[in-house]
């Protein structure tokens, strides 16, 4: 991540681990530090995505998960911790491809744009907020696109209650035998079914979630209201996080919707928008929103702190096996 040296006196600038550390190296740290977050907050994802499925295409219906922490508790009373957990296994795969690509493409992209439009300052300095949004946005689709099949599964799966049904009930016994399965009756294009609307919400979620962040711990560190640490990533992490879930939600409610139709009620992301406001009003985008501030707040909170841990500890691994300086 870029660091602002704060110090009133001018002395050359000194790279941090993050600037040095190589491309694996941030794909997997930010992969790290993605899967340790997505281990909490599963259980929230499992909500949140049932959330966003209750009343769909009804003008009336039961809210049967009513917030987080009741409906973690119907989940973990009707189907017990296996049930909470739903789609761990390919929540981790998801989480590696997308935030590794994420955290690991968004500075390579802003550094290469800075060099471009600002030729004569240097690179990892320069806090443009058109090029940091359009950094995150570039790195988060990536992501989306490579981890797409996973969070298909990981939606379907879910979803799936033999208890309390909800939307489309598709089953699988685990995240490859669900890949199997799609593959043998869609073939590849099946796998990636509704990529468009994940480019979508990953697009708008990636697009502010990291600027912020910067941006966030930058403004504190300039104006010296906190220093570098584990509170100013905590602090920055924080707001980034209610940026993303205020941003981000109704393109996830549609994203849910369309991943788990196993028919073609939905021909497409802007479909599903317009079917989904004119039958359910517009604040249907933001079912599940209780749910999806609860995980996104500590998800990227925790996400993004340890990314700060786990780059420092990658480069130390890189820096001794590879000698790299």
């Amino acid at each position: 991540m870029t660091t602002i040296n704060s110090d009133k006196v001018a002395k050359p600038i000194e790279k941090t681990p993050s600037q040095k550390i190589s491309k694996f190296g941030s794909f997997l740290a930010g992969g790290l530090a993605a899967c340790f977050a997505v281990t909490v907050t599963n259980p929230i994802e499992v909500v949140k995505t049932r959330m966003q499925l209750q009343g769909e295409m009804s003008v009336v219906g039961e809210n049967i998960y009513k917030n987080p922490l009741q409906g973690i508790a119907v989940t973990f009373k009707n189907e017990g911790t296996r049930g909470c957990q739903k789609g761990l296994i390919s929540a981790y795969i998801y989480q590696i491809a997308l935030n590794g690509s994420r955290l690991g493409f968004y500075e390579p992209i802003r550094s290469t744009l800075n060099k471009t439009f600002f030729p004569d300052e240097q690179s990892h300095q320069v806090q443009n907020i058109g090029v940091n949004m359009f950094s995150g946005a570039l790195s988060g689709i990536i992501g989306a696109v490579v981890g797409s099949p996973f969070f298909l599964v990981k939606t379907r799966m879910q979803s799936y209650s033999t208890i309390i049904q909800l939307g489309d009930q598709t089953h699988y016994s685990g995240v490859w035998n669900g890949l199997f399965s799609i593959y043998k009756q869609k073939g590849v294009l099946g796998l990636f079914k509704g990529v468009d609307a994940a480019i979508l919400r990953t697009g708008f979620g990636s697009s502010v979630q990291l600027p912020i962040y910067n941006t966030a711990k930058n403004f504190l560190l300039k104006n010296d209201i906190m220093e570098n640490g584990p509170g100013l990533h905590l602090t920055a992490s924080t707001l980034a996080g209610l940026g993303v879930a205020v941003v981000m939600n109704p393109w996830d409610v549609i994203l849910t919707r369309i991943y788990n139709q196993k028919t073609n009620k939905y021909k497409g992301p802007i479909d599903c928008l317009i079917k989904t406001i004119k039958i359910e009003g517009p604040m249907a985008l933001y079912k599940g929103f209780q749910a999806q501030v609860f995980r996104i707040a500590p998800h990227t909170i925790i996400c993004l702190t340890l990314m700060e841990q786990t780059m420092s500890f990658v480069y130390s691994i890189e820096r001794t096996i590879l000698s790299h300086d």
